[in-house]
């Protein structure tokens, strides 16, 4: 097996039964710090409600071809809730997002398994460090790592996303495929909790109804069995899926044009079993396995921008980046460097 000069790709399988694998660097440690990149004050409460393409989206209900949603309307807030629920104004998916963020290492319930098939580990906690700057309700977004990796290794990604808004829980399990329930889920699960909960500092800030999941090689096989869970309406599995027909929203499954780890045919095998949600599958031509993950720096690649896109559009009503994925002249579509496959996703 090759690897990259900044990654040491390890094999493992997957509960599916396919081959998975992840990668970690020579010098991973422990979980990334926290990052941060600060901006302008966030939006205010109130913003005007816009169709998402995820199920139970703010305007209306998701729509028929391209997911596109009813109606808008002006956004509501929960009697007694201290974040109010509404579309996000447009950003930058290509920079970082207007939040300063934290990482919270630890966190949440043990689930899963550790190294070696050891007891089972707690997550790692990407999140906007002030819940409450802008006011909105901030989306969810579950990780999986690939096989012997830990969040660290993503944290370019992870700390991207949380700059946009999106509180990231993400599992130190190092087989994410592992467990009962499946780490992602149990992530899930916990921080849905944690906003009910008045003693945490997720109590009223989280948009429980636009939940993602994503995550890379063994992580996707496992994003793809967790998009079964009612709770995630929409999943972005990275150089791995399964052919998953409970999904409860739209799909982006990216392959490397270069990968011979899990080559993009297998991807496109669950590209093509996947039927009743709109999906797209994105393959970035010029990366293999893991040369499209930024290791260094706090800049995202050309595949975290597009990971960051596809969850403001479907989680947070970006309506101003639907042009990335949506149409036959999609910006990825034109793009020389993607080749991609559209399935519902002509609006």
């Amino acid at each position: 097996m090759r690897t990259t000069r900044a990654q040491a790709v390890f094999l493992g399988i997957a509960a599916t039964g396919l081959v998975a694998c992840g990668g970690s660097p020579a010098n991973s440690g422990g979980t990334g710090g926290a990052a941060a990149s600060t901006g302008g004050a966030g939006p205010a409460g109130g913003s005007v409600g816009s169709g998402g393409s995820t199920g139970g989206a703010r305007g209306g209900t998701s729509g028929g071809s391209g997911g596109t949603g009813g109606g808008s309307g002006g956004s509501t807030a929960d009697a007694g809730a201290s974040c109010t629920m509404g579309a996000w104004p447009a950003a930058d998916p290509t920079v970082a997002g207007p939040f300063a963020t934290m990482t919270e290492n630890n966190v949440g319930p043990a689930a899963g398994v550790g190294p070696d098939g050891g007891a089972p580990v707690a997550f790692t906690m990407f999140r906007p460090k002030d819940l409450s700057q802008g006011g909105l309700c901030h989306p969810v977004v579950t990780w999986g790592n690939g096989t012997n990796s830990n969040p660290s290794l993503y944290k370019v990604l992870l700390n991207q996303l949380a700059s946009h808004g999106f509180v990231v829980i993400a599992s130190n399990s190092p087989n994410v495929s592992q467990g009962s329930p499946p780490p992602m889920v149990a992530g899930v699960t916990w921080v849905l909790q944690q906003n009910d909960d008045p003693t945490s500092e997720l109590y009223q800030k989280i948009d429980t109804t636009h939940v993602g999941a994503t995550g890379h090689s063994q992580g996707a096989f496992a994003t793809t069995t967790a998009g079964a869970d009612s709770h995630i309406t929409t999943i972005a599995p990275l150089c791995g899926a399964s052919a998953q027909r409970n999904l409860h929203g739209p799909a982006w499954l990216f392959c490397g044009g270069m990968d011979t780890t899990v080559p993009c045919s297998t991807v496109q095998s669950s590209f093509n079993a996947i039927t009743n949600v709109p999906i797209m599958l994105a393959d970035y031509l010029s990366v293999d396995h893991g040369s499209w993950i930024t290791f260094r720096g706090t800049t995202p690649g050309p595949v975290e921008a597009a990971v960051t896109a596809w969850m403001r559009v479907q989680l947070m009503g970006d309506t101003a980046l639907r042009s990335w994925f949506y149409g036959p002249s999609c910006k990825l579509c034109t793009d020389a460097g993607w080749q991609v496959m559209q399935k519902m996703m002509d609006q």
